[in-house]
């Protein structure tokens, strides 16, 4: 079996390079698809170029992503990701988009917290408003100028955000007050 060296020849990584040329950036690549990872402060900026610019031209974001990367076997850069799925249209193109956050106080709760929120898309991409409003809702990562940034899939007093890793898996007492129904019950 041969191992493939790293494809981050991705052309739009060099085109935000040379147009970012003071920004932190950083790029991997797993399994032929190309992520562009940026700074938290830079990532609007950086999302309206590559919709913007005619050598990107990303034109549709197909997905909003969270991912919590507690207890996870190697170093990252934070605890909190949120990863954009770009897509180009014309030239029949892809490229993720990463941000890494690091909440500032323990996450066991559903307190706001400051560190962990980024600036909307839904300005960019209108598409945003739902995918930012399940990753709000799952992860607690809210996001500024929203148009309307509210739960999802839980109901809006449920007590926390279940897709954080310390989030326990029976739940903190949301199933006791439902009735168990079996197979047989009519």
């Amino acid at each position: 079996m041969t191992k493939h060296a790293p494809n981050i020849d991705h052309p739009t990584l060099k085109i935000v390079k040379e147009q970012f040329p003071d920004r932190t950036l950083r790029a991997t690549e797993y399994r032929g698809q190309s992520t562009l990872i940026v700074e938290p402060k830079d990532l609007h900026e950086i999302m309206r170029f590559l919709r913007d610019d005619p050598r990107c031209n990303y034109d549709f974001l197909s997905d909003v992503i969270g991912l919590d990367y507690l207890n996870y076997p190697s170093q990252t850069i934070g605890r909190f990701a949120v990863i954009y799925n770009l897509c180009s249209y014309p030239r029949t193109d892809r490229i993720f988009v990463k941000t890494f956050l690091n909440p500032s106080i323990p996450t066991d709760g559903i307190e706001k917290d400051s560190a962990l929120e980024l600036d909307s898309m839904c300005d960019i991409w209108p598409g945003a408003e739902w995918t930012e409003r399940e990753v709000y809702d799952m992860f607690g990562i809210r996001f500024r100028n929203h148009p309307d940034l509210r739960r999802i899939l839980m109901w809006e007093a449920y007590p926390a955000h279940p897709l954080r890793k310390d989030y326990p898996l029976r739940g903190r007492g949301e199933r006791e007050n439902f009735r168990v129904i079996s197979r047989t019950d009519g």
